[in-house]
């Protein structure tokens, strides 16, 4: 080891012979070839990479109830679980369905959606009495 770091060709042959091996692209700095085009392809997939990662770290995110962490995702589902309309709590996964597209219960939507559709698209909702 001592002969190798006094011999000051040594870089110069380990370079050719890794020329010889592999080609001369091996051993040109990479600077040679880096244009201002390249430049910016490079930014834009750096600035891809970190939106993709800032989705990730958001869909993830946990967040702490009573003590426990809890995936922030799992929270506003849960928010969704009461309806609107007849103040009922369910965790029936039909439910989600009716919550999703017409912000209210299965239940809600066999009595006062179903047939009407776009009456509730428009913006009708029955009132407390009727209920």
């Amino acid at each position: 080891m001592k002969n190798k770091i006094k011999d000051p060709h040594y870089v110069v042959r380990v370079e050719k012979a890794i020329s010889k091996k592999y080609g001369h692209e091996t051993i040109q700095n990479p600077l040679n070839n880096w244009t201002d085009e390249k430049e910016e392809q490079y930014k834009e997939h750096l600035q891809a990479i970190r939106q993709k990662e800032d989705a990730f770290i958001q869909k993830v995110e946990k967040v702490e109830v009573d003590g426990i962490l809890v995936n922030k995702k799992l929270l506003s589902k849960e928010q969704n679980r009461i309806c609107p309309v007849c103040e009922s709590f369910s965790f029936s996964i039909q439910d989600d369905l009716y919550m999703t597209k017409f912000d209210c219960c299965k239940n809600c939507y066999i009595r006062w959606v179903e047939g009407r559709e776009q009456r509730w698209i428009d913006g009708w909702r029955p009132s407390k009495g009727e209920n």
